[in-house]
């Protein structure tokens, strides 16, 4: 949502369609005017935003707060605010928000995917910590059937592991993956999509999150408070690090002579993830391992996929906190201590 505009919709079966220059529509939502610390986040009323032709109107029943959404809020680490979404000196979007579930409120034109009343679940651009969200609708599919919203709208980042494992990583049945950072949003994510496409999962967490991931699927667990899992001997066909708190050169002693290291973290600083870019690309051109750091790319079909792996009962989310719209805040500063087990929701609409 770039502009919150003065327009308001007009609902009439089948379709619901757009008016201009109507009555302004009020809604609650999270604002974000300035980058900093969650504090800077107010709650307040402002415009219901209006879907563009190809965009879809979401009546918001519960949102995931995120790592990613602490970024966002922050501005940290600075390279995020080259995304065209985000703005390099000041926010450009003025309601944060990402991963979300509802019910379509309205439609765009050339929408043929979704109607007004369906339920579904996916990844926003932004505009997601509020009670309605313009959402494209190429990154919106429908709600598994066995899942509450709150639970859907954490299945939204699972979009990150499965093309990461899956595309990126080339992870075949019967192969070996390390997953670092194993209980954390993705990685318990990560965890049930590597278990389905039949591989052996070693999972990397602290000792009180072991039990976790091992009902999540894990073959084993190391916990890196005692344990240090480069030194550990074993090798494995992919890597998927969600932290990015060790060395590409730690990575690369427990990767296969042609193993795949995929990295969907860079760290806190953004010459830290600069200079590992440079070095994974640099490095992978002299070696049969590969070296690669990865960004989502939501989209339809991913969110299809996930939805049958969700309904034929081979993944669930494992959400740890939920909290009010209001309380954004306290989400964001939650996730921003980096030890979440699972997924933080925001409960929209109370179901």
């Amino acid at each position: 949502m770039d502009t919150i505009n003065d327009m308001s919709i007009t609902v009439s079966p089948p379709r619901a369609s757009i008016v201009a220059n109507a009555v302004a529509v009020p809604m609650r939502a999270i604002v974000h005017r300035q980058y900093g610390t969650p504090d800077v986040l107010t709650f307040e009323e402002v415009e219901r935003p209006v879907p563009g032709e190809d965009d879809v109107l979401v009546r918001v029943h519960a949102a995931g707060a995120s790592i990613g959404d602490h970024h966002i809020v922050t501005g940290k680490p600075y390279v995020i605010r080259l995304s065209p979404h985000i703005g390099v000196l000041r926010p450009r979007n003025r309601v944060p928000g990402q991963a979300l579930a509802g019910r379509v409120e309205a439609v765009g034109a050339k929408v043929t995917t979704v109607r007004p009343g369906d339920e579904v679940y996916g990844d926003a651009p932004a505009g997601g910590f509020a009670e309605y969200a313009v959402v494209p609708a190429q990154r919106l599919a429908p709600k598994p059937a066995n899942l509450s919203f709150e639970e859907a709208a954490a299945t939204s980042w699972a979009v990150t592991p499965l093309q990461a494992l899956r595309d990126v990583g080339g992870l075949q049945a019967g192969q070996r993956v390390l997953i670092n950072g194993a209980s954390g949003g993705v990685g318990s994510w990560a965890i049930q999509i590597a278990k389905a496409l039949g591989a052996h999962v070693t999972a990397v967490c602290s000792g009180r999150n072991a039990e976790m991931v091992r009902a999540l699927g894990a073959d084993t667990v190391v916990d890196y408070t005692n344990e240090d899992f480069v030194s550990g001997g074993a090798r494995f066909d992919v890597v998927f690090d969600t932290v990015g708190n060790r060395s590409l050169s730690d990575f690369r002693k427990v990767l296969s002579p042609t193993g795949t290291y995929v990295s969907c973290s860079g760290g806190s600083s953004s010459l830290r993830w600069l200079l590992r870019l440079a070095k994974a690309s640099l490095t992978s051109l002299f070696t049969r391992q590969k070296l690669k750091m990865f960004i989502v790319s939501p989209n339809r079909a991913d969110l299809l996929s996930l939805k049958e792996l969700v309904e034929a009962g081979k993944a669930r989310p494992a959400i740890e906190r939920h909290y009010a719209l209001s309380e954004v805040a306290d989400a964001l500063r939650h996730v921003g201590e980096g030890h979440t087990r699972g997924q933080v929701v925001i409960r929209v609409v109370r179901e």
